[in-house]
């Protein structure tokens, strides 16, 4: 017989084959020699007593023959010849899912890509972190697998009814991730190895007959009615289909002001903005796990916090344990920083991004030499470019980036020295509450302080800060109807986190197959 069976084991015991075996038969009321096999559906790590335990939810095989599941099968069909094509702007989560998901409706995919493939982007990383130069088409956030393959490939997140998360996870594991993803409570596949999983996807995508070009960034279309006719990209190249999905990504800032000077509809839309905190890992784990040295067995800790200060909400993001801070820029002269973590999550740092509620009220207040008109589609980039500028003027330039020690932040103190660091173009240091706009700095401030509480050791001078973390999410929202169409135009899809429809891998690929089921559903009508 089957038996599905929750255990809480210690972290050894959970380590291994047959520290689980053991207490699965102990559970049971069984023998050993009577589980056969099991199959881990969940894990996760409860770590809030003195004892740090794992709870692991398993299929036991009792008495009987151990078969895994059948995993989930994808029938992706040869589209050279296919009668309908539909052109997806952008290589990022969401356009890649949608094309897969097409291909399996029978429909070609023709991805146009602004940004390099994955193995070229990489050289311009390399440019960017050690010379200071950034290539503003093939960056941190532009290129084969948009933002998410450089910067982390987090997997979890809490949009279940968006769409089918264990299909997304199913995808990914096809084409080469981890099979651990699709139990752990926070998967994780890590930027070492996002980069083979992409290309993997790519060459799917090309041997059942779709398309996918590189270097071709989206410059113009042309409108005959209430239709895209084509689009034209900045090499004068035109592309026709019979639909067009636009999967830009939450930096595609050209983009957005194309279609406001296009007139097409578009929507300010409120995000947050602070900086990223980095901890030795080893204090991190310390906090969390609750002990002097971490266990073998268990990763690297990892912290989600949240607070109200002042009526805003401040909240930790894209937490990265044993991680490294990157500069994220896509354009001269603007300072990004973000996060990632490789696949072990071995470095010796820990970051996260540590972020404000931005609200219109405040762009507004910001941005007021500008001179914008009342309900401006644009007020929340605007105002996020400004903030970007400002950090890098005062790191210096070469995406040197202003920082300053956690405590000494807190105390508007100019630290007299910068602890060690993963930023590899630098750091400098600066009063970072000068960086920011005043009502941030102030709520960070004390949210740090408050977040010190609530993790002892937390608000230290061995952390420091980093300016500016600011491409959380989209900046605009592109409208669609409940059909998935622009209100203006029939045959354009805004889709994932450029149109403000998701935010972060997963939630992005699951937008991308909703988006191409109604375009599925609107072809077979």
């Amino acid at each position: 017989m089957q038996q599905k069976i929750t255990l809480r084991l210690t972290p050894a015991d959970a380590a291994n084959v047959a520290g689980i075996k053991k207490h699965i038969a102990q559970h049971a009321g069984v023998k050993e020699t009577a589980i056969s096999g099991f199959q881990i559906l969940k894990k996760s790590i409860d770590a809030r007593g003195k004892n740090v335990l794992f709870n692991i939810t398993a299929n036991a095989f009792i008495n009987e023959p151990f078969h895994t599941e059948e995993s989930m099968s994808f029938q992706f069909k040869d589209v050279h010849l296919a009668p309908k094509k539909v052109i997806i702007i952008g290589a990022g989560p969401a356009g890649l899912f949608a094309a897969l998901f097409l291909i399996e409706q029978g429909i070609k995919p023709v991805i146009l890509e602004r940004g390099k493939d994955v193995k070229s982007r990489r050289r311009d990383l390399a440019t960017l972190n050690k010379q200071g130069i950034v290539n503003s088409e093939s960056n941190y956030c532009f290129g084969e697998g948009g933002a998410g393959t450089y910067s982390d490939g987090k997997l979890y997140t809490r949009s279940n009814k968006r769409g089918n998360i264990n299909r997304i996870l199913a995808l990914f594991v096809k084409f080469g991730a981890p099979e651990h993803i699709l139990y752990d409570a926070h998967p994780h596949i890590g930027t070492n190895k996002l980069p083979q999983i992409i290309t993997a996807m790519r060459e799917q995508i090309i041997s059942c007959g779709g398309e996918v070009h590189f270097e071709k960034k989206l410059s113009g279309f042309k409108l005959n009615r209430n239709k895209i006719e084509h689009v034209i990209t900045s090499d004068q190249s035109t592309f026709t289909a019979d639909a067009y999905i636009l999967a830009t990504g939450h930096s595609a800032r050209d983009i957005f002001e194309l279609l406001y000077q296009n007139h097409i509809l578009i929507e300010a839309k409120p995000f947050a903005l602070g900086v990223r905190i980095e901890h030795p890992q080893e204090l991190i784990d310390k906090i969390q796990y609750h002990c002097d040295n971490r266990s073998e067995f268990l990763p690297p800790a990892s912290y989600s916090l949240v607070d109200q200060i002042h009526q805003k909400g401040v909240f930790s993001f894209c937490m990265c344990p044993g991680g490294i801070i990157a500069p994220a820029s896509t354009n001269p002269k603007e300072l990004v920083v973000n996060g990632w973590s490789p696949s072990k999550r071995n470095n010796p740092f820990a970051n996260s991004g540590m972020v404000v509620q931005i609200d219109e009220k405040d762009a507004i207040k910001h941005t007021k030499h500008l001179q914008l008109e009342q309900n401006h589609p644009l007020l929340f980039m605007y105002f996020q470019q400004l903030v970007e500028q400002k950090a890098f003027a005062a790191g210096g330039g070469k995406f040197v980036a202003p920082a300053q020690r956690l405590v000494d932040f807190c105390d508007h103190t100019i630290s007299a020295s910068l602890p060690k660091n993963s930023y590899l173009p630098g750091l400098h240091s600066t009063d970072v509450n000068e960086v920011l706009p005043q009502f941030i700095s102030k709520v960070l401030a004390d949210g740090f302080k408050a977040f010190g509480k609530k993790m002892k050791g937390y608000f230290t001078n061995e952390a420091i800060v980093v300016a500016t973390e600011s491409r959380t999410s989209s900046p605009v929202r592109i409208p669609r109807l409940a059909n998935g169409e622009h209100p203006q135009l029939a045959n354009l899809y805004p889709c994932g986190e450029g149109a403000g429809y998701a935010g972060g891998i997963v939630s992005a690929a699951m937008d991308g197959e909703n988006i191409a089921t109604m375009i599925a559903e609107k072809f077979n009508a």
